[in-house]
């Protein structure tokens, strides 16, 4: 057999998928080598801080607001900026590196309007039902956009298994062990902060309160944005 030396070395990914994933990239960069005291000088180390108060999503601050009404552009933007945010390197690589492999599977797919529906989507409603529901800790970062992307994935397993006649639950068996992971992982990382103080902070803590209902959006979502439609799903059902 002979190879295709013309062959990417690499998978390609939809456009959209980047345009989504280096913003994060370039932003972590920037953030590492000012942390690093490599670019910025003294004041560059508040840079991560400084981006998380400004676009991050705060509970108290939109109860505050909700509470006037004061639905106002700085308050209503960070439902769409805090996904692009992160605390460490190692939060950015994990969920860059999901959204690619969810980017990459929902994207050659679904038709680029629609990845940037389930994305955004699942941040806001994710992000609404986090305000409502969690104390004070911010939001940031794109676990709940993600698992939108998840959601997607999972409709389209779904679809696939309703037309062979398969059981369909086999769809959801990534969420549930990443559901089982984050469970292990923060369980491990809440006792280990009752020995090692430093290890504080550093768990999933509440952001599962996003993270599911943007599971749930991306899923129920896919009927109306996945090609074809819903139309489509009950054609795929009906030839079992």
């Amino acid at each position: 057999m002979m190879n295709d030396h013309n062959a990417a070395p690499l998978n390609p990914l939809p456009p959209v998928v980047w345009a989504l994933a280096l913003p994060m990239i370039v932003l972590e960069v920037i953030f590492s080598l000012a942390d690093a005291h490599l670019i910025g000088g003294s004041q560059a180390i508040g840079w991560r801080t400084g981006a998380i108060e400004a676009y991050g999503l705060f509970p108290d601050y939109w109860r505050q607001k909700a509470a006037y009404g004061a639905y106002d552009f700085d308050l209503l933007r960070r439902f769409v900026t805090y996904p692009f945010f992160y605390i460490s390197p190692t939060n950015a690589v994990f969920a860059v590196v999901i959204l690619l492999a969810m980017g990459k599977f929902v994207g050659e797919v679904f038709k680029w309007w629609a990845v940037l529906a389930v994305f955004f989507a699942a941040a806001i409603v994710g992000g609404l039902f986090y305000v409502t529901f969690a104390d004070k800790q911010p939001l940031f970062g794109a676990y709940p956009a993600v698992y939108g992307l998840i959601g997607a994935f999972s409709f389209l397993l779904w679809v696939r298994l309703a037309g062979t006649g398969t059981n369909q639950f086999r769809a959801f068996s990534l969420i549930g062990g990443l559901l089982a992971f984050q469970l292990i992982f923060g369980l491990v990382f809440s006792l280990g902060a009752l020995w090692f103080p430093s290890m504080k902070g550093y768990g999933f803590g509440l952001t599962w309160i996003a993270e599911l209902p943007g599971f749930v959006t991306g899923f129920f979502l896919s009927f109306a944005v996945s090609p074809g439609g819903f139309g489509r799903v009950m054609a795929r059902i009906r030839q079992r």
